[in-house]
């Protein structure tokens, strides 16, 4: 995961300063020195990092830090709010015009993701009301047009094609189909290079000049560290973005691209790319990825998730199923994909306040190959049996376990796990007609 590295790095430096009671200039200068150490092995740039820890180290050796009972954490809070404003404080999305339609010009190198891209991000405001229209304007690369209808149809987003023609002939004559069928978004999927050239520049101006988009946004991979950051001012210099998507800041990537990119162009980050799905994109909310990077957990944009996730009459009828106490294999089942939904067990765990940096990789691993194999083994049950466990004999046993490519000693498992949680739903949930309910409390503590 993106920040991981740093995210270790800085906790310990931070462990170090609350041991001590209280600060002295030596401590604060000797914690900036690990943090530096920290950005740098991140792929922060270099430039970016001198003044990040001179700011930092000016606000730390005030009296208001050192006097305080509290230093460690007054420099924790320090550093998360540089932190902050090194990426812009505040997310920045996509600005609609009054009249319709926005066109959005995504530009960016070859390999970045800016097809994929393109569509992610139709999607995200298709699922905010918007009517968005996708346009093939790379007509050099071999099946990348293709590659648009086939990612659009995946998003459920119409795309304008006009096959080889020129990009700026194309540009215009979508605009004015958005117009004609009342698409309030346009998004531009332009060429690409291995590498800048005028050839590439020169298309992409004349694309600017003739349709005015209003936001140029610039496709960059994050995993290309130091690059990614010089690829995004030199597309600033010649076009003057107005925002960058970070891609694969899912991966194992060092992060220093998000922690340059605003300080080395001036522009934020609009949108970072998390996955390889459609749904994974997510608006970039500094203050949010700050508390990623200081171990502090997101637990908006987990929310934020769970509610985007979740099927709110599923989750009415599983509310009642509870406290009927009649929960079956078939409802944990439906329970399991709605959290896959969210992402994997690492991504949700990233976000959860203090479990962030302290699980295990392999624990984690372990986690969804734990799910894989419980799907696995409820899909080779008939509906008879998932609806009613306790009917499942040794035959069926076998049967299940055969047909799920598991081990009779796997269901075993599962079913004990499942009826475990059913006795606890029965104790939590409510018991015969006409007595009172009663919660499981610790010893000492019940009614």
């Amino acid at each position: 995961m993106a920040f991981e590295g740093l995210t270790d790095k800085l906790s310990a430096a931070f462990k170090k300063l609350r041991s001590k009671g209280k600060l002295t200039e030596s401590d604060v200068k000797t914690a900036m020195r690990e943090v530096k150490l920290a950005l740098l092995e991140a792929d922060v740039n270099y430039k970016v990092v001198k003044d990040f820890v001179a700011k930092i180290s000016e606000r730390c050796v005030g009296s208001d830090v050192l006097t305080s009972l509290t230093p460690a954490q007054q420099v924790i809070k320090i550093v998360n709010e540089e932190l902050c404003a090194l990426m812009g404080n505040t997310g920045v999305s996509i600005k609609f015009p009054s009249k319709p339609p926005c066109v959005v010009m995504m530009c960016g190198l070859q390999g970045s993701g800016k097809t994929t891209h393109s569509a992610k991000l139709a999607k995200y405001y298709r699922s905010k009301g918007h009517r968005p229209l996708l346009v093939a304007c790379d007509v050099y690369r071999p099946a990348a047009i293709q590659q648009l209808k086939v990612v659009g149809e995946q998003a459920g987003v119409p795309v304008f094609e006009m096959g080889q023609d020129d990009p700026v002939k194309i540009s215009k004559q979508a605009i004015r189909h958005a117009k004609d069928h009342g698409n309030d978004l346009v998004i531009l999927d332009t060429a690409g290079r291995l590498h800048i050239d005028e050839a590439l520049m020169d298309e992409l101006k004349n694309i600017k000049s003739a349709v005015e988009p209003n936001e140029i946004l610039l496709v960059v991979d994050a995993m290309t560290g130091q690059d990614a950051v010089n690829v995004a001012k030199s597309f600033n210099e010649l076009l003057d973005v107005s925002g960058v998507i970070l891609t694969k800041l899912d991966g194992d990537t060092r992060g220093g691209a998000a922690l340059s990119v605003l300080a080395v162009t001036g522009k934020p980050i609009k949108f970072n790319g998390i996955g390889e799905k459609l749904d994974d994109l997510e608006e970039f909310h500094p203050e949010r990825m700050a508390s990623r990077i200081l171990g502090m957990g997101d637990v908006l944009t987990l929310i934020e998730k769970a509610e985007s996730s979740m099927d709110l009459k599923e989750s009415e009828k599983m509310a009642r199923k509870l406290k009927e106490n009649s929960f079956d294999l078939n409802d944990l089942l439906s329970q399991m994909q709605q959290m896959k939904k969210m992402g994997s067990i690492q991504q949700i765990i990233s976000m959860i306040p203090g479990l962030g940096n302290k699980v295990k990789e392999e624990d984690l691993d372990a986690g969804d190959k734990k799910m894989k194999v419980t799907e696995a083994i409820i899909y080779s049950m008939t509906p008879e049996e998932r609806k009613k466990p306790s009917i499942i004999s040794p035959s069926r046993k076998r049967r299940i376990a055969a047909g799920s490519g598991t081990q009779v000693q796997d269901v075993n498992q599962l079913l004990k796990q499942f009826e475990n949680m059913q006795k606890m739903m029965k104790q939590f949930g409510g018991t015969k007609k006409g007595k009172r309910r009663k919660l499981m409390m610790p010893p000492g503590m019940g009614f």
